[in-house]
């Protein structure tokens, strides 16, 4: 079999990795570029054994980073979700875990040059148009992975990822509430519908007869939950002016109920298939400008700081993320900006090879 040979990064960022690519590299042609990384993660099997997925949604992801279309940005990142098992690719959202190892990439790529013992790197992720500083350590002007911050759902420690958020409010809808309400009844469930980051519908864990705090592995059991929470997702869609979402993996999911562990409110973060191991980048940010908004349904899981920034330390189901929000509510509460600290790895470099009948390559120039 004639195989077409693609240079590639292979990262972890956060809690989710995948393989990174220059976007030169790859097909323009959408259809094709599916094609292309559904061969690549071996979309179509559970265990994705034909291809470098990991069988699980957080291990299907890919980056593609290019030079800046716009004045403000060093690199432009352009996000997909390969499933896992259907061979789909979704373009729609973007992935803040998989963005925390876009600076560190685009250092190993040659795309950037480290500029002192810090670099910010200035991100746009194309897939929304949110902007978001990274800083990465670089040490002599080289990378350096090696440090002492430790993230829950990642063994060990590494060098910290410092993110900065702005321009995430409405970045899929247009709008903060995308239905124009603080609340929204679906199926007898009161939900808040919030785009800040990642476009979610938010409910209280206990109108679905839960506690909040279950395991990844009892959610994912409880299929009448998932069949309930499907159906409400799917129609809140529609009122989000999202349209047919049944094949989207956005809008996310979440669940809040009140800490249990000194954190400020606990969440579940659903992908939305399956419970989310840990916390998205992207949805902690709604989930905790939720959790700050009066009249959503947070009201009376937690005492709302008042000063900001604001630092809402979200339960998950293994352990907690800190986010920190710069909000202003001289008008109605309004997000300014959210920060996260996370880590990234270098795992491989080399070659990815796909199939030459799925793409024989780019055209060579004359």
């Amino acid at each position: 079999m004639k195989q077409t040979a693609i240079p590639y990064v292979f990262m972890r960022g956060g809690t989710s990795r995948g393989p990174y690519f220059r976007r030169r590299d790859l097909p323009g042609d959408l259809d094709v570029l599916s094609d292309v990384l559904i061969a690549v993660v071996g979309s179509g099997h559970v265990h994705n054994i034909d291809g470098i997925g990991g069988g699980t949604a957080v291990t299907t992801k890919v980056a593609m980073l290019s030079p800046p279309e716009d004045d403000w940005a060093d690199i432009d990142y352009f996000f997909a979700q390969v499933s896992v098992e259907d061979r789909r690719v979704d373009y729609r959202p973007t992935c803040g875990n998989i963005l925390s190892g876009v600076g560190p990439a685009a250092i190993e790529m040659g795309l950037i040059e480290p500029a002192g013992d810090e670099t910010d790197i200035r991100i746009r992720a194309v897939n929304t148009g949110a902007r978001i500083v990274a800083r990465v350590r670089t040490p002599g002007r080289q990378l350096d992975y090696d440090g002492d911050t430790e993230i829950a759902g990642v063994p060990g420690a590494a060098a910290p990822v410092q993110l900065t958020f702005t321009g995430v409010v409405g970045s899929s809808t247009g709008a903060f509430l995308p239905t124009g309400h603080l609340r929204d009844t679906i199926d007898g469930i009161e939900v808040t519908c919030m785009d800040v980051a990642m476009p979610m519908v938010i409910a209280r864990a206990s109108d679905f007869g839960l506690t909040g705090h279950e395991t990844v592995a009892e959610l994912d059991a409880d299929r009448p939950f998932f069949q309930r929470m499907e159906a409400i997702r799917i129609a809140a869609g529609e009122h989000m002016g999202l349209g047919d979402v049944s094949k989207s993996v956005t809008p996310k999911f979440g669940l809040l109920a009140p800490a249990a562990a000194g954190g400020t409110i606990a969440a579940r973060y659903f992908m939305p298939w399956k419970t989310h191991p840990t916390l998205a980048v992207t949805g902690s940010q709604c989930l905790a400008s939720c959790a700050l908004t009066p009249g959503s349904v947070a009201d009376g899981m937690l005492d709302r700081p008042t000063a900001s920034p604001a630092r809402i330390v979200l339960e998950h189901a293994a352990g907690t993320v800190e986010v920190l929000v710069e909000f202003s509510d001289d008008d109605g509460f309004s997000l300014t900006a959210a920060g996260l600290v996370r880590t990234a790895r270098k795992l491989a470099d080399g070659h990815v090879y796909v199939p030459h009948t799925v793409w024989p390559g780019p055209v060579a120039s004359s």
